[in-house]
């Protein structure tokens, strides 16, 4: 490592790292945040100054991250990165506008990340309507038209109805909503036995009310025959096979991963491995991803807010998954990476610990 003299260069990093956020997701956001940290730092830093995560936990709720937003513009950081909820991500882009910090979110993909179009944000993952238009894809192509989403209120789960309904109806598919706020799982299993649902989609929370549906409806054999799914992503996380078990393979799910990775996303993937203990998701490299791209804005324009903002039509990274640049997309208020390469993965039913890719967009 080279000796890095002079005041750090702070980025401001959001995460969920305990319940009720999903800590699990947070915790391989984080490694992947700080492996590429110190990678930068071990290159020699940024113009020879050590580049220096702020951490502050999120726990999914929107207003915290709104408050860390504030603290952390005080203590001076060039940039915030990270996130992996949805509307926490929401809270945290509104408040970056607003106070003029640029924030590069690692994670959420609600496509309104802003109400209004913004210079100050930008997205490394997907936006929902790229992602889960996939996922409908994916079902259609399984022969499964009549679908079954298990709810719970959030803009997150509503937005994700819409746009597998708007994907699903001119191509003879048809959703139907079963509120869990209103439904036990056994009752849950009547209703999709009495609508004929062909899969059963999960968007809800992990690990209530997601664990004890899996398991309701895989012991009901009317329900033979139904796919399960869970677009959102459970499954991807070791904590899903440590609550379901078998039950809990064979449930296809969205993953931000290339068929095969490359030299760079190989190496990182066995540095993410010996660090984490396990697997890396695909939100780890999401995370290393981050600080690869904003470690490149900091060399290149400097640590002023408005020139890394500036910066973000320019960037050419290359990351984990890929090339990244950042541009304008129609619907999407923030500069989005088009596109992280999406695949719908499940875990092999014969050898849970092994993903089966079933479709790529």
């Amino acid at each position: 490592m080279e000796h890095l003299e002079g005041e750090s260069v702070r980025l401001g990093v959001l995460v969920p790292l305990t319940r009720p956020g999903w800590a699990e997701a947070g915790r391989h956001l984080l490694a992947g945040l700080e492996l590429a940290a110190r990678e930068v730092n071990d290159a020699g830093g940024i113009a020879g100054r050590p580049l220096e995560l702020v951490v502050r936990d999120t726990a999914a709720d929107p207003e915290r991250a709104a408050a860390a937003v504030e603290e952390l513009a005080g203590l001076g950081v060039a940039a915030l990165a990270g996130e992996y909820h949805s509307v926490v991500a929401r809270a945290a882009a509104a408040r970056a506008d607003a106070l003029g910090v640029p924030f590069l979110c690692s994670s959420a993909v609600l496509d309104a990340l802003t109400d209004e179009p913004t210079e100050w944000v930008a997205r490394l993952a997907p936006a929902q309507s790229h992602g889960w238009r996939s996922y409908a894809d994916f079902l259609l192509g399984a022969g499964r038209r009549r679908i079954a989403v298990a709810t719970q209120p959030s803009v997150y789960w509503a937005s994700g109805t819409r746009v597998l309904r708007d994907h699903l109806a001119p191509r003879g598919g048809t959703v139907v909503e079963l509120d869990t706020n209103a439904l036990t799982p056994d009752a849950l299993c009547d209703a999709l036995v009495d609508c004929g649902a062909t899969a059963l989609l999960l968007l809800v929370g992990h690990p209530e009310p997601a664990v004890p549906i899996v398991r309701a409806v895989r012991g009901d054999r009317r329900l033979a025959e139904i796919l399960i799914g869970a677009p959102a992503g459970q499954p991807e996380f070791a904590e899903w096979t440590a609550a379901l078990g078998e039950d809990g393979a064979g449930i296809p799910f969205l993953r931000y991963l290339p068929a095969r990775l490359g030299p760079l996303g190989e190496r990182v993937a066995k540095e993410l491995r010996e660090r984490l203990g396990e697997a890396p998701s695909f939100v780890a490299f999401e995370g290393w991803d981050t600080v690869a791209v904003l470690a490149a804005v900091l060399r290149s324009h400097g640590t002023g807010r408005e020139a890394i903002a500036g910066s973000w039509p320019g960037v050419v990274v290359d990351g984990t998954r890929g090339p990244i640049r950042f541009s304008r997309t129609p619907g999407i208020s923030v500069r989005q990476w088009t596109w992280a390469p999406v695949q719908v993965v499940d875990r092999d039913p014969a050898e849970p610990g092994r993903f089966r890719i079933l479709h790529s967009g």
